[in-house]
């Protein structure tokens, strides 16, 4: 009976293989089911260790996740090719922006993510099981994309909890994933906050997963991922009025780094 069940456990893996090989489409679903699945495990297990160390929601916890979360790179073949760390040690708070491509950025994020950061992301993230427990517990900030007025006070409330508890907030600027291998328009939010606070803005890039991912294509394979953190770019003394000024300045200068990093002309 137990070889019977090894015979077709082996059957069944070996068909699979043979799929993946044929079929991209095969290939992608079973990487992208596999990816999910070790995030909803992972999550809970680093849940047990973050209550048990941390004792409930605090940005310590990210210490946790991103220790658990860099395993992740070595199960798909990812490699990451990071420069600028430097950039990061900058006294006290500040808002980190960066391109946000798919659900594999999370990968990208933990590879490099400093002490004392969390994140700000839409509210629906907290519903997702496992996930959505591990992310609260790591103090991620939930905003209501859908309401402006709630978005802002709750933008407004992060500034001054920035500056107080000493942390760094990573915003993705684009607001929504863009696997496109460019940049969508970038909202002004991260950017009011950054002026708000009078804390320095770091951009982040990434270089396009459209060499390894895309999910309209069906394609995802090992790659490298390259990755800059630009120099902090100054907001002291600047005030609501050169806000969109700052916002277009990030937007090029990562759109060029974007380009630049992905081996594609400006």
């Amino acid at each position: 009976m137990e070889l019977g069940w090894l015979l077709w456990g082996t059957a069944v893996l070996l068909l699979l293989h043979v799929l993946m090989q044929l079929s991209p489409a095969v290939n992608f679903a079973l990487r992208i089911g596999f990816y999910c699945l070790l995030c909803l495990v992972s999550s809970a297990l680093a849940a047990v260790a973050c209550l048990l160390v941390n004792g409930g929601r605090t940005v310590k916890n990210m210490r946790i996740i991103r220790a658990f979360v860099r395993t992740f790179k070595y199960f798909f073949g990812l490699r990451f090719e990071v420069k600028g760390l430097e950039n990061f040690k900058v006294e006290g708070p500040a808002v980190i922006v960066s391109n946000h491509q798919s659900i594999l950025d999370m990968m990208g994020l933990m590879e490099i993510l400093p002490d004392n950061c969390v994140q700000v992301g839409k509210k629906e993230l907290m519903y997702t099981g496992t996930v959505g427990l591990i992310i609260y517990l790591g103090g991620v900030i939930f905003i209501n994309r859908k309401s402006t007025s709630s978005a802002k006070t709750v933008m407004s409330e992060v500034a001054k909890t920035m500056v107080a508890d000493n942390v760094k907030v990573w915003v993705y600027p684009e607001g929504t994933r863009n696997c496109t291998g460019d940049f969508l328009p970038f909202k002004k939010g991260a950017f009011h906050l950054a002026v708000q606070a009078q804390v320095p803005v770091i951009p982040v890039v990434y270089s396009s997963f459209t060499t390894f991912y895309n999910p309209k294509t069906k394609l995802f394979t090992s790659g490298k991922i390259k990755v800059e953190i630009l120099p902090p770019i100054e907001t002291k003394g600047l005030t609501s009025d050169d806000v969109a000024e700052l916002t277009d300045r990030c937007f090029s200068t990562m759109r060029e780094t974007l380009f630049r990093l992905s081996g594609r002309p400006s």
